[in-house]
Order: structure tokens, then sequence, then C-alpha cells
């Protein structure tokens, strides 16, 4: 009987240590942002160039591109890839209605 004791005794501390472990690990992966909620990050100021003539008709933001529907002066369409982080153009795809 003494030996269960010491067991249950064991095992709880166990338990409570683990718990402790747990939530220290949780607390170590929570981001601490060194800028105050709310901030805006600071974007490129690099230009973005779009066919002349062309308007944009839409935009999408995603957690690191923006997508820019655009209607090119000819009547065509064309989606322009963005990177959010560097201002880059990453790509442009064409839209052509099937035939």
């Amino acid at each position: 009987m003494r030996g269960l004791k010491i067991l249950v005794v064991v095992m709880g501390v166990m338990l409570v240590v683990g718990f402790a472990v747990l939530l220290a690990a949780i607390a170590g992966r929570i981001p601490r942002g060194s800028h105050a909620p709310g901030a805006t990050r600071q974007l490129p100021a690099a230009a973005i160039e779009i066919p002349r003539g062309a308007r944009i008709e839409a935009m999408t933001a995603g957690s690191d591109r923006l997508i820019l529907g655009l209607v090119l002066p000819d009547g065509g369409r064309e989606l322009l890839i963005i990177d959010l982080a560097t201002g880059a153009r990453l790509g442009a795809i064409e839209l052509r209605p099937t035939p």
C-alpha cells in the first residue's frame, strides 16, 4: 500500500511539471512584435508599371501578394501579380475568352 501512495505522488508531480512545461512551450511560441498594435508595415516605394492606357478594375491582397485586375486598352484583361515585401512584379496572366 505504501508503494502505491508513493507512485501516486510521483505521478501527480509529473503531471504538474508536464503541465508547466507545456505552458512554457506555448508561451514561448507567442510572437512578441516590437511594433505597437495597429502599426502599418512600411511598403517599398518602387513604381509598379502597368501598360499605357490600362486601368485597374480590381485589387485583391493576400498575405504576401497583391493581384491587380487590369482592363487593357484593346479590351483584353490581365492579372498582374506583385510581391508585397519587395514591390517586385512577379508575373502577369493574360485572360482570354474561350473560342
